[in-house]
């Protein structure tokens, strides 16, 4: 899986113009599932997510994570995260899972979210969503699982 994490003062998102989830302080998650992606991948995604320290302490520094700040996660499944723009001037989406295979793990990284006391709110998978967010810090990162991963750490 590659996860894109923000670190926000607040977020919501809506489909047809109406608002399915909105946090507060916390994260938002931009999912997007690999063709070779499992539940392996869903838990470490959602126990990385839930353990990244990314929340400043009483010092300042990112020593907390999310449940010890007190936030949530926003998460949105968004397959582009896997598109290709290394040929030509169109994304190539062959990573990209298909929605069978990716809706699945989609949600199996929410449940584990939640079941790890998480709060968290959802987009539509599958639908056009405007997401709107205040970007705290900035504080972005990348996530590869695994498998996914180009990284060696």
């Amino acid at each position: 899986m590659r996860t894109v994490i923000q670190r926000v003062k607040q977020a919501r998102v809506t489909v047809d113009g109406l608002e399915i989830g909105t946090i507060g302080q916390g994260i938002v998650a931009l999912l997007g599932v690999h063709t070779h992606d499992g539940p392996d991948q869903a838990a470490w995604t959602a126990t990385k997510i839930a353990g990244l320290r990314i929340f400043a302490d009483d010092s300042g520094k990112m020593n907390l994570d999310v449940r010890e700040a007190g936030g949530s996660v926003l998460a949105i499944s968004q397959f582009t995260l896997l598109g290709s723009c290394e040929k030509g001037r169109r994304p190539s989406f062959v990573a990209a899972a298909s929605p069978e295979h990716a809706e699945p793990l989609y949600e199996r990284v929410i449940l584990e979210l939640k079941a790890l006391g998480i709060p968290v709110a959802t987009g539509r998978f599958r639908a056009d969503m405007h997401v709107e967010l205040i970007n705290d810090g900035p504080v972005t990162l990348i996530l590869d699982s695994p498998t996914t991963s180009t990284h060696t750490n």
